[in-house]
């Protein structure tokens, strides 16, 4: 099985309900993966975060409390508005929509990936791993 096979099992898992069905799923799903390698995987993104002045937002979404919610605009002037751009346009919709949609999905997928409060050492694959083994996600 390859790196982004796995990546996007996992995705899909946490997506769930979130998003409906279909090719835009996918390539949500797909985006948040590549963009939180991009940033040099979850303790690269978290970095990011707290640079951005978002540190305790991001920390409650790796801790094991209740996820704090971030708005399209947070995410913005954190990421840029060039990741996201690029995710629009390869879904074909405006960088808003998308935005509204990273703004539900990754504190999701953040706090899936670090269950016990932490990020895992090891990758992203690793952090997957980790979670599906826990058995966290259900079936």
């Amino acid at each position: 099985m390859r790196y982004g096979e796995t990546d996007m099992g996992l995705l899909d898992q946490i997506a769930g309900g979130l998003l409906g069905q279909g090719a835009q799923q996918d390539g949500l799903l797909g985006s948040v993966s590549q963009l939180i390698n991009q940033q040099g995987g979850l303790s690269g993104l978290v970095e990011k975060f707290q640079q951005g002045g978002l540190g305790d937002v991001v920390a409650s979404w790796v801790g094991t409390g209740a996820n704090q919610p971030i708005s399209a605009d947070q995410l913005q002037q954190v990421l840029g508005s060039g990741p996201l751009a690029d995710i629009a346009g390869k879904l074909g919709v405006s960088p808003d929509e998308v935005g509204g949609h990273l703004a539900q999905l990754l504190p999701q997928v953040v706090d899936k990936l670090t269950p016990n409060g932490s990020i895992e050492q090891g990758g992203l694959l690793d952090q997957g791993l980790n979670v599906l083994k826990s058995g966290l996600l259900g079936g």
